[in-house]
């Protein structure tokens, strides 16, 4: 099947039924108790620096740990996998003094889920699985200043990170992937960064894949970290025109259902969710159970408020399995058809009415 002919058939699944995103890559890996050794693999037996907990490093090093965790969340009824690069750009990887390897952790790690997502396709062809290339948010903020003492100052400009962006999208979409993600956004700056450079590349390459963007609302006052509540960052990323724009991370789900109320009333497009298993205890794990997530999530899905839905930090093969029994049968969300306004956003939104 060719990637025209899956997006053809992702167009006609979404409009049929509520699709199912994989789980928590992190969860998974840390199952597996790797070590420094572990990490480095013998391409990297003598790197000068400290790499245990680059996961997307394992891309390059244990790949047959990347394919058995995609693998086993298809098996568990994922339509799509998130490829293992969440942290695939140079400006990231500097952590581990690895910028140079940012493309070939993002080349590689496509290829990876692309191969795992093919293969379970050819059992099954009447499902087709997808790859979606994820994009993080890198460790640093184009919109506020790392030190409070001089509020001015930014430790990353806008054009590094679109190209950090675009050195890591041009090594998906070599590798094979259906769609960008561009997740877990606490600032809209770098965001957009990120979309950016997405659009660039599809210019340059002279393509077009679907754009997934899902935010992180990091408290209750329903804010992302650099200020915009869930209305003002929507209109700020809506004219992308993305397949998809929802919420992942910081909550669980109980917390993040008002805020995704407020997406699927709003947003002209699907609607995404996958948040954490409930919220992190005293050891920063995740304590809740499938069954309980996948409750709260049937409940948003007989509401209408969602399209696709998956899990992020602590979720497992074992919660996507009750999510996707969970919503199995249940209608999709019907996306509004709202009238032409100015809309507007800062930090909160603008509508202007005739």
């Amino acid at each position: 099947m060719t990637r025209a002919e899956r997006l053809e058939a992702l167009q006609q699944a979404i409009s049929e039924r509520i699709m199912i995103l994989d789980g928590a890559a992190g969860t998974m890996i840390q199952s597996y108790k790797l070590d420094e050794e572990g990490y480095r693999g013998d391409q990297f037996a003598d790197w000068p620096c400290d790499v245990k907990g680059n996961n997307d490093l394992l891309n390059l090093t244990q790949p047959q740990i990347v394919e058995e965790m995609h693998r086993a969340y298809f098996e568990a009824g994922a339509d799509i996998v998130e490829t293992n690069t969440f942290s695939a750009t140079t400006i990231a990887q500097a952590d581990y003094q690895m910028e140079e390897h940012a493309h070939a952790i993002s080349l590689q790690g496509a290829q990876i889920a692309r191969r795992v997502a093919d293969d379970v396709t050819a059992q099954t062809p009447d499902k087709p699985r997808y790859v979606a290339g994820a994009i993080g948010p890198t460790n640093r903020t184009a919109s506020i200043s790392p030190d409070v003492n001089d509020p001015g100052l930014r430790n990353v400009t806008f054009d590094e990170l679109v190209g950090a962006y675009e050195e890591s999208v041009r090594g998906m979409i070599e590798g094979g992937v259906d769609m960008l993600l561009v997740e877990t956004i606490f600032d809209t700056l770098n965001a957009k960064a990120a979309l950016f450079a997405i659009e660039s590349v599809f210019e340059e390459l002279g393509l077009e894949l679907p754009v997934m963007i899902s935010g992180t609302i990091t408290d209750a006052s329903g804010r992302t970290l650099s200020g915009q509540t869930a209305e003002a960052f929507w209109y700020s990323v809506k004219h992308i025109k993305p397949f998809s724009i929802g919420l992942n991370c910081a909550f669980g789900a109980e917390q993040m259902r008002p805020f995704i109320a407020e997406l699927s009333r709003l947003a002209e497009t699907n609607v995404c969710a996958y948040p954490n298993a409930g919220l992190p205890n005293e050891m920063g794990e995740y304590d809740e159970s499938p069954e309980t997530m996948s409750g709260h999530l049937q409940e948003w899905a007989s509401s209408g408020l969602v399209n696709l839905v998956g899990g992020c930090c602590g979720t497992t093969p074992a919660h996507i399995a009750q999510v996707a029994q969970a919503v199995d049968g249940v209608s999709p969300r019907n996306i509004p058809n709202l009238p032409v306004q100015t809309r507007l956003s800062g930090l909160e939104p603008l509508v202007l009415n005739a």
